[in-house]
């Protein structure tokens, strides 16, 4: 596989060490500085929502056709409740409860991503599979640092051992300098041996973290050859990744249509026009009463 030359958002999956071994590796800096961009988040609630913006992206390239997965993380923290949604397709879209929240730098002048999120709480990831019921997982918040809690979650929730690891750049002005991450996850039956996953961990902790990775201009499949011997790793393929929200005035339209003909002519009354927000895009849509009166008209004509 040719690596990634550009400096685009993509995923790129692989298999490592003769199928026993799965991982996945995004480069996720304009997807998330599209989010910071829209939502005017602060630098640590930035790398909050970008971590999990990463974990998304990946977890959506491990699902198939039209199905798709909700991420809530809900900390105690003071960004309050983070939302991801993502797909088989690339698309991808989030906010934060409180964009503009803030804590002390570590000892170490790096961003207090755990404090900000918060170190109780709990991870929710629900998936639409195109079955009756959609899967929920759960688990835990074990630290806030978003790699180390959907480390738990795979474990704990869906029974992969993995190692997951997500990290964000932020710059002076709050944009995005680097954001990515990488997924290994050990396959069902792999039998691989304690002194293997001991040598895996002991390798994770010597490769440099993964936003600076980014920021000296590795690609995902470079950061994977930084773990793993390029002989050992097999190429399954690439897919970009963007920021997408599925909102519209149209959509928008007809869910005040679903109110019913009462509640649209009570809006009128009260306040002749109706304010819908989509907390994903930070999109306003705005009806007037000339709008909602044809809305009315709309629903008498059926």
């Amino acid at each position: 596989m040719t690596k990634g030359t550009n400096t685009q958002d993509y995923i790129v999956r692989a298999l490592c060490l003769e199928g026993k071994v799965r991982v996945y590796a995004v480069r996720s800096t304009e997807l998330v500085n599209e989010v910071q961009r829209r939502h005017q988040t602060w630098a640590t609630a930035t790398a909050a929502i970008g971590r999990t913006l990463s974990v998304g992206a990946m977890m959506g390239a491990m699902l198939k056709g039209k199905e798709k997965l909700t991420i809530q993380v809900r900390g105690n923290g003071p960004i309050g409740k983070m939302m991801v949604d993502a797909n088989a397709y690339g698309e991808v879209r989030g906010y934060v409860d409180n964009p503009q929240s803030d804590v002390p730098r570590k000892a170490n002048g790096k961003l207090d991503v755990s404090g900000v999120v918060g170190q109780q709480g709990d991870i929710y990831v629900t998936k639409d599979l195109g079955l009756r019921d959609p899967y929920q997982g759960y688990s835990h918040i074990v630290s806030g640092e978003i790699g180390e809690d959907f480390t738990l979650y795979f474990a704990q929730s869906e029974q992969t051992p993995s190692a997951v690891s997500v990290g964000v750049l932020v710059n002076p002005d709050d944009t995005v300098k680097a954001s990515g991450g990488f997924i290994i996850q050990l396959m069902p039956g792999a039998g691989l041996s304690n002194e293997f996953i001991t040598q895996l961990e002991k390798r994770l902790g010597e490769i440099p973290p993964v936003s600076t990775m980014i920021d000296q201009g590795l690609s995902p499949e470079q950061m994977i050859e930084e773990i793993f011997d390029k002989q050992d790793i097999q190429w399954l393929g690439q897919m970009p990744i963007r920021f997408q929200c599925h909102c519209s005035e149209e959509r928008v339209r007809n869910t005040l249509i679903s109110l019913g003909r009462d509640e649209i002519q009570a809006i009128l009354e009260d306040d002749q026009k109706a304010e819908v927000h989509c907390h994903f895009c930070n999109t306003y849509y705005h009806f007037n009463q000339t709008d909602l009166e044809q809305l009315l008209a709309e629903i008498d004509a059926k």
